[in-house]
């Protein structure tokens, strides 16, 4: 039996409600091992990319361009109420609420009121219940993370994501979704400690484990290009359903004209590793198309289905400093952990140049780092809690991996 299944289907961006119910249902139908789980569940946590600030949400011709669309959503529901009997939680962290005094939780949900018409739990995944869960296979960024509850105690996960550029992964699909479950301060850190220069791709791929979405929705229907806020919009006429996260974002990444196995420092990964990839060379996942025995692919689009970059914010030789000097910091603090731990122990650092340039007990930066940096525009500033016991368990040998792939560059 052929291990994943991806489809991809046309529909018109200008479809009624009930036409793109029809599309998606169509896409998800083959699915059988994704229906056959999401039908014996009893709890079903679907995660939207939908929050933010009401009054910046940005259309393209009727649709939402940066977020999944209301139609979308809605068939999305639609199917799940008609073919499951599950209890149904959405869960977000409402990063703009968090930011903002003036903005609370609801106010950011753009699917909200669908979650009410569904009878659908809303799960503010900032607040308790949290726990702590350990990465199947130990990790590949970090041994455990802490999560909400609802989104991994579920018995089947659903990840529903717009097809969009990202400024710092090339691409923003159903993986790069996952990263708006990690809570943030008090209970959590911020999400600059995740997204963090070398750090992000290989967390990425550890969320991707850690939550296993059962089924992953690509909305097509229009996206974005240049960046994952305030880029390029772009028509596609899409819907892209899987059963697996990995396969199904290749699938996406394919139909973007991209290639889903490509790498720093080509486009779009013009910032950082392509988590893709690193899924795929694990064994987590499958990146390859041209194996059928890996991947089913069917579709009814054709590639590229719109032109589809990442704006460069950095010159390479720039970036290229900064993953080196971030590898170096690294290997210095693993190499002189107990000078950190007399002196520092229980707080977060910003280490540059073998100098702790900021510390506190939170993660929050108030600060840009690129302020923070001062004149040593080349110097990365390495961002660690200091643990002795090194509970999150950090895996230092991605530094040196990737210390030593820029050395064979000559960098």
């Amino acid at each position: 039996m052929t291990q994943y299944q991806v489809r991809a289907v046309r529909c018109d961006h200008r479809s009624s409600d009930k036409e793109v119910y029809q599309a998606l249902k169509r896409a998800t139908a083959p699915l059988e091992r994704a229906w056959a789980k999401l039908e014996a569940a009893k709890t079903i946590t679907i995660k939207f990319n939908q929050a933010w600030r009401p009054s910046e949400l940005v259309f393209l011709e009727g649709q939402l361009q940066e977020l999944v669309d209301y139609s979308v959503a809605r068939a999305l529901l639609r199917l799940l109420r008609e073919r499951t009997t599950a209890e149904i939680s959405c869960c977000e962290i409402a990063t703009m609420a968090h930011r903002d005094p003036n903005l609370d939780t609801p106010q950011t949900i753009t699917l909200m009121d669908l979650l009410d018409e569904f009878d659908v739990r809303f799960v503010d995944g900032n607040l308790p219940p949290h726990k702590v869960y350990q990465v199947p296979g130990g990790g590949h960024m970090f041994h455990q993370y802490l999560l909400p509850e609802s989104v991994v105690d579920t018995d089947a996960f659903i990840s529903v994501q717009k097809l969009k550029s990202h400024k710092f992964m090339g691409v923003t699909l159903a993986l790069k979704n996952l990263f708006g479950l990690c809570p943030m301060e008090p209970h959590g850190r911020s999400r600059g400690y995740f997204h963090h220069l070398l750090r992000l791709p290989y967390v990425l791929v550890d969320l991707g484990r850690l939550i296993d979405p059962t089924l992953n929705i690509i909305d097509g229907l229009v996206g974005q290009s240049e960046r994952e806020w305030g880029g390029d919009g772009r028509i596609c006429d899409t819907l892209v359903a899987g059963d697996q996260v990995i396969a199904t974002d290749a699938c996406a990444t394919h139909l973007m004209g991209l290639d889903p196995l490509g790498d720093w420092p080509n486009q779009p990964f013009v910032r950082d590793r392509n988590s893709i990839r690193l899924a795929h060379l694990v064994g987590f996942g499958s990146a390859d198309l041209a194996d059928p025995d890996a991947i089913d692919f069917q579709s009814e689009v054709e590639a590229p289905v719109g032109v589809f970059h990442t704006e460069e914010t950095d010159p390479f030789e720039l970036v290229a400093a900064w993953r080196k000097t971030t590898c170096e910091q690294a290997l210095y603090y693993r190499d002189h952990a107990s000078w950190f731990h007399e002196r520092y122990a229980g707080q977060y650092i910003l280490l540059q140049d073998n100098e702790v340039r900021w510390a506190d007990e939170a993660s929050n930066l108030s600060v840009s780092r690129r302020e923070l940096a001062g004149t040593r525009t080349s110097s990365a500033m390495w961002f660690k809690y200091v643990d002795p016991d090194e509970a999150e368990g950090e895996h230092y040998e991605v530094y040196e991996q990737n210390l030593q792939a820029l050395q064979e560059m000559g960098i």
